[in-house]
């Protein structure tokens, strides 16, 4: 029997607002699950922008919203949760997730949840992986969603999980329920020197992104910077069919060998506002391979092909710099497209650390309109590339397949950097 118009208008009256696309209330109202609650952590970084406001576009900015509840799984020395608490009454504490989302009743009492599961004490897989709950931090949310039967958005700060599997299942269950779910970090959305974004619809012909840091921490920010850019190419994200790992000895040899483009790594590090001086006496002289391999003293690379053809890379070159930077050759173009992805210098990276603003402000859009302003497949590849780094080291360096990630998006045609 074919249903009438009325029958039509009647079940629409029974979808969640969040489902059928709605705006959420004037005021929404958000439930934090964090793992710690310290000075520098992420939680502090991205709750305190919700409780205290921060800087944005040249006047002291109050989200639209109100965090009415906070969920942290340790406290170490140091924890805020108290003082926090007592200063914003408005914002009670809960013993567990899913208090902290019915806020003390039966039912979901949150319009928008945010989980940081950064930072803390937890173990580490035979891999090195720090074993964050994230996984479990967003199934007890699911869980509230299903015994309430209704969905609000969620935003997952950094890589979906350290385990591929688990990741993938975050997607789907949010694909399968309609929850608008937002993913990773500051890089794709903090500014850029200079201020340019990847052409759209440009034929990438190979791309790197020179950074630093350790393996299964930074390595997925300089995915996520790749990614950022590189999205924007004609035909958008294909997957990627493979990646393959150096680490040290292995490292400089592929160098050497132009196994990546050294002129694009060259690009690359002269976008670098922290490259150290190579020589005593001078602090303007680029640093030769000889003061490349005697500066950086655990060279790591993710070169990964993507599905139509481009070669990614991502390099980790601490000691030599401690930033983010991207260069790609582009078909028809004779100058290489290059741009730093900028985070505050140090110290001020750490006490201030500016780029978690437009990070919230870009929550802050998801949770007044229930869409997420950029694609979580961005943070889908880049957690699994992430994992496939660290799979490959681990089996010193092999060419892994990657069917699984055959993941194809489309970036979104609104630029999300902060140009301000």
């Amino acid at each position: 029997m074919a249903l009438s118009r009325r029958d039509l208008l009647k079940g629409a009256a029974l979808v969640p607002a969040s489902l059928a696309g709605a705006p959420a209330p004037a005021r929404p109202k958000l439930a934090g699950i964090i793992t710690v609650y310290r000075q520098f952590s992420h939680g502090q970084h991205i709750i305190d922008r919700f409780l205290e406001g921060y800087g944005w576009n040249g006047e002291y900015h109050h989200p639209p919203m109100d965090l009415v509840s906070l969920y942290v799984d340790q406290h170490p020395k140091g924890d805020l949760t108290r003082e926090r608490a007592a200063r914003f009454p408005g914002m009670k504490v809960y013993p567990t997730i899913a208090e902290t989302l019915t806020r003390g009743t039966s039912k979901l009492d949150v319009d928008g949840v945010v989980i940081v599961g950064e930072h803390g004490d937890y173990p580490r897989t035979p891999k090195g992986q720090v074993q964050y709950p994230r996984y479990r931090f967003f199934n007890e949310t699911v869980d509230v969603f299903k015994s309430s039967s209704r969905v609000v958005p969620i935003f997952n700060d950094k890589h979906l999980s350290w385990n591929w599997d688990w990741a993938k299942q975050m997607y789907d269950t949010a694909r399968s329920m309609k929850i608008p779910f937002l993913a990773g970090s500051s890089l794709p959305v903090t500014w850029r020197t200079p201020s340019v974004e990847f052409p759209d619809n440009a034929v990438a012909e190979e791309a790197v992104c020179v950074c630093y840091g350790g393996v299964d921490s930074y390595d997925f920010h300089g995915l996520e910077s790749l990614q950022g850019m590189v999205e924007r190419r004609k035909g958008g994200e294909t997957g990627v069919k493979s990646l393959q790992a150096y680490r040290g000895d292995a490292f400089w040899q592929a160098h050497e060998k132009g196994v990546w483009s050294r002129d694009l790594v060259e690009a690359a590090l002269c976008r670098s506002h922290t490259l150290k001086p190579c020589r005593e006496g001078f602090n303007d002289i680029f640093p030769t391979l000889d003061d490349m391999r005697r500066m950086v003293k655990d060279p790591v690379a993710y070169q990964y092909e993507h599905n139509d053809g481009l070669k990614s890379t991502m390099l980790l070159m601490s000691g030599l710099i401690e930033d983010f930077n991207f260069a790609a050759r582009i078909q028809g173009r004779k100058d290489i497209f290059s741009t730093q992805l900028y985070l505050p210098m140090p110290p001020a990276r750490t006490s201030l650390a500016s780029f978690f603003s437009p990070l919230v402000n870009n929550m802050e859009r998801m949770y007044l309109t229930g869409k997420p302003p950029y694609p979580v497949e961005r943070t889908l590849l880049t957690t699994g590339l992430t994992a496939a780094g660290v799979d490959s080291l681990h089996d010193g360096g092999k060419r892994l397949d990657t069917p699984h990630l055959k993941i194809a998006y489309k970036a979104p045609a609104e630029s999300t950097f902060w140009r301000s």
